[in-house]
């Protein structure tokens, strides 16, 4: 059983997800935000290997506009070594990395340019793990999409899309259940249609489902991945923030109703991501939970790399480019490729 968390470790003072405005877009500042991230994933995956922490879900703005027809570096050649050396890292260290696809990934989308971007960044993502030469246990976690005024419609819709992906990426689609439109149940009927996995999210199993125990649910979940392709099933855990919205996630972990939950495992092995606001300090506090539980293996005893710079390091780095090192910028606020699709809700 691995735990970890999404994307950004909130003490680094990095980013894995620098980028620029549409309109500025260089072949030069492609090249840079490029090195500039993957050094900084190096720098995550190296911290969280020293604390025992092996599951991440990596950004996907490694490469800005990575599906964008606008991005004409040829970044795959280019930085070919250093995904594969991340791929080596990150199988000589047994971790296992996922991907999240924004929320403008719509395959059952009934527009046929949403569907067509969709499938490009479902491509665009899954090519890295294709240059890190990793294999189909890292995954493209995905949401089955909008209802659309007809959930059957919705469900065959993205059957039949699914079917049209290329093999490569159809082997690392998972799909998982939400909070308001798709339950188990549905993504149940999806996997009956395609075989694809489900990425068991079991705070929205809470918000929406159909009476199915939790226990039960789990084991339905995890009897659609095939070991030897899919590896150990994957599945987000939260829990609900107290006095706010239904469905709105916890700050921190409550370890009460995380320990509580692990006991609906029952000896199921799950790789467990945890969807909660502080992230690193949270995934912390689980490994060891289950650690004293004897559910994950002791601390390593490696070396932690520091979160942050040395002081005099930083400095100096300062003084040799002369002016005060920007922040990096992690938004692109006119790329039209990241709005939603407004008919999902």
């Amino acid at each position: 059983m691995k735990i970890g968390y999404p994307c950004v470790n909130e003490a680094m003072d990095c980013s894995a997800a620098s980028t620029f405005r549409l309109a500025s877009y260089t072949d030069e500042r492609v090249q840079a935000a490029v090195a500039g991230n993957l050094a900084c994933v190096r720098r995550m995956l190296e911290w969280n290997v020293a604390q025992g922490l092996l599951f991440f879900r990596m950004g996907s703005g490694i490469v800005p506009f990575g599906s964008h027809a606008i991005n004409t570096f040829p970044w795959q050649t280019h930085f070919q070594n250093e995904f594969r050396a991340l791929g080596d890292y990150i199988k000589a260290n047994n971790l296992r990395v996922s991907f999240h696809p924004d929320q403008f990934v719509v395959l059952n989308s009934p527009d046929a340019g949403i569907v067509e971007r969709s499938i490009a960044e479902l491509v665009y993502q899954g090519s890295m793990f294709d240059l890190m030469e990793l294999d189909a246990t890292a995954k493209l976690q995905i949401h089955v999409g909008g209802l659309y005024g007809d959930r059957d419609l919705a469900i065959s819709r993205f059957a039949a899309v699914h079917k049209q992906l290329p093999e490569a990426v159809k082997a690392r689609v998972v799909v998982e259940n939400d909070d308001r439109l798709f339950s188990l149940r549905d993504c149940l009927r999806l996997h009956e249609l395609t075989g694809v996995p489900i990425l068991f999210d079991n705070f929205h199993h809470e918000c929406l489902n159909h009476g199915e125990p939790m226990r039960e649910a789990l084991r339905l979940a995890a009897a659609t991945w095939q070991p030897g392709r899919d590896g150990v099933p994957m599945m987000d855990y939260s829990s609900q923030a107290l006095g706010e919205r239904k469905g709105k996630h916890t700050d921190a972990i409550v370890e009460d109703l995380f320990r509580g939950f692990l006991t609906q495992l029952d000896g199921l092995d799950m790789d467990i991501m945890l969807e909660i606001k502080n992230k690193e300090v949270s995934a912390l506090r689980a490994v060891a939970i289950l650690r004293e539980l004897g559910l994950a293996a002791p601390a390593p005893g490696l070396p932690i790399p520091p979160l942050k710079l040395p002081a005099d390091a930083s400095a100096s780095a300062k003084a040799k480019a002369g002016k005060r090192t920007p922040k990096p910028t992690t938004t692109s606020v006119d790329a039209p490729i990241t709005l939603p699709d407004p008919s999902i809700h």
